[in-house]
């Protein structure tokens, strides 16, 4: 795990009734903030030892550059602490419908960056990306600069190729569907690279439902509509924990409000408090991501 925690604080509220099929149950909002106790990282490239020296320094975002260096804000910190990029998703509800209407995923390459840095991908559903990049100023790529975006499925340590395809002109599109066997869908995520500018990345978390969000600027989050009862909520971060899905247990009550801190640094057998049980002091029992907690009345 890097050096710094990641730290979820969930509020959950109660809400209007659900649309069919969910109609008998009631419905509730996840929200809270996702925090990030440690620096921020980047990793540092070289323009000069990629094509397109010129070009790609011309991004507005001049917060990703300095002189011949451009950087890959791996870890985004607010002022406040909040974690920039990070995904919320509830995981223990599969919605066929959801998944069926899903449009796909899109991303684009502009100005040498890919956009967005983070979001949600659904299994076997399209993944799509469009070149618009184009350097009047340079006579060999006035009519597009090459990019090549490569997706790779992620599981642990292991990655496998979903496509990898040039993208010669400026308007040049890919289309393709996203595929996770082997149980990779709960497990791994989505990463997109350019194999002729490394420093171009995106990363994604495969989703079944529609209770998910890629969190704001400052880290909050909220899930509408979320279904009455107890739920498995996990935060992602492709930088933080080598990407592990961190994993939360939280309950939507009808009529009632409900509150949980969890603190990803924390260890086996470590006691801690949680704002669900204020009277209660709290042990963590298996090793990350937390799945077990054992509370006992102070």
């Amino acid at each position: 795990m890097k050096k710094g925690a990641m730290k979820v604080v969930f509020g959950v509220a109660a809400a209007a009734f659900l649309a069919a099929p969910l109609a008998s149950f009631a419905g509730g909002t996840i929200a809270g903030k996702v925090t990030y106790a440690g620096k921020a990282e980047q990793k540092e490239f070289s323009f000069s030892k990629f094509p397109n020296p010129k070009f790609c320094p011309k991004n507005p975002n001049k917060s990703l550059m300095d002189g011949d260096k451009r950087f890959l804000k791996t870890i985004e910190v607010a002022k406040d602490g909040g974690l920039k990029g990070a995904v919320v998703s509830v995981v223990d509800i599969e919605d066929q419908a959801f998944q069926d209407g899903f449009k796909g995923t899109d991303v684009t390459a502009e100005f040498c960056e890919f956009l967005p840095f983070s979001g949600v991908v659904v299994n076997n559903k399209n993944f799509r990306t469009e070149n618009k990049d184009a350097d009047p100023d340079d006579p060999k790529s006035t009519l597009g600069v090459l990019h090549n975006p490569h997706s790779f499925v992620v599981k642990g340590s292991s990655s496998a190729t979903g496509f990898n395809i040039g993208l010669a002109k400026k308007g040049d599109k890919l289309e393709k569907p996203v595929t996770f066997r082997g149980g990779a869908e709960k497990l791994g995520f989505y990463r997109l690279q350019c194999d002729q500018h490394e420093f171009m990345q995106s990363f994604f978390l495969p989703v079944w439902n529609p209770y998910h969000a890629v969190v704001k600027d400052d880290g909050s989050f909220e899930l509408p509509g979320v279904p009455a009862g107890k739920h498995k909520v996990v935060v992602w971060h492709p930088f933080v924990g080598k990407g592990k899905l961190n994993e939360f247990e939280v309950e939507v009550a009808e009529g009632g409000t409900a509150n949980l801190r969890r603190d990803s640094s924390l260890t086996e057998g470590q006691w801690f408090t949680s704002d669900h049980c204020p009277f209660c002091l709290c042990r963590t029992m298996g090793d990350l991501p937390l799945h077990h907690i054992r509370c006992s009345g102070l």
